[in-house]
């Protein structure tokens, strides 16, 4: 049983760390903050693998991390809405796992929701005159992780996809034996 607690932590902590890798690597940046990234894919890979709980620590040591590494962060709360919460809020899609495309938009959803708060409530002022400041950080969040969600998606896809091609070759080549 300890083993087994000590393998979840080695995955919790890779997951994290491919993680901050991926939130490295852009495919587009945003003038005041966001990106496009495949961040989230281990994430959830993490709690499709171990479930709920780890999935969520996953994402709040995720989110911890990258307020550190590469804070945007302008008011406490705002941070936190930003950060650990929108990240350990992935973790979620664990207690959905038999279910990852419904846990991977459902959970996605929610970050969404938290960027938007923290976005309407502290950089509403960005908003042009006459726009609410509830549709400018809509469109200013969905801009870059509508992108980001459809990209995780379409490579967990074909991530799970290719693992379910190279199961199916070892049973038939085992079976052959």
């Amino acid at each position: 049983m300890r083993n087994k607690k000590l393998i979840v932590m080695m995955e919790i902590s890779l997951c994290v760390a491919l993680s901050i890798v991926l939130s490295h690597l852009r495919l587009w940046q945003m003038p005041n903050g966001g990106s496009v990234t495949l961040q989230m894919l281990p994430l959830f890979i993490l709690a499709f693998r171990r479930g709920g709980k780890a999935g969520l620590a996953g994402g709040l040591v995720f989110g911890l991390l990258r307020m550190l590494l590469s804070p945007h962060v302008y008011h406490p709360v705002q941070g936190i809405l930003d950060y650990p919460l929108a990240f350990t809020l992935i973790g979620l899609a664990g207690y959905l796992r038999h279910f990852p495309i419904v846990a991977m938009l459902g959970t996605s959803l929610l970050r969404f929701i938290s960027h938007v708060v923290a976005g309407q409530v502290f950089f509403g002022h960005y908003a042009p005159e006459g726009m609410n400041p509830w549709w400018y950080s809509i469109t200013y969040n969905g801009t870059h992780l509508v992108p980001e969600i459809l990209l995780t998606l379409v490579v967990y896809i074909l991530v799970r996809s290719r693992r379910e091609l190279f199961e199916t070759e070892r049973r038939t080549d085992q079976m052959a034996k």
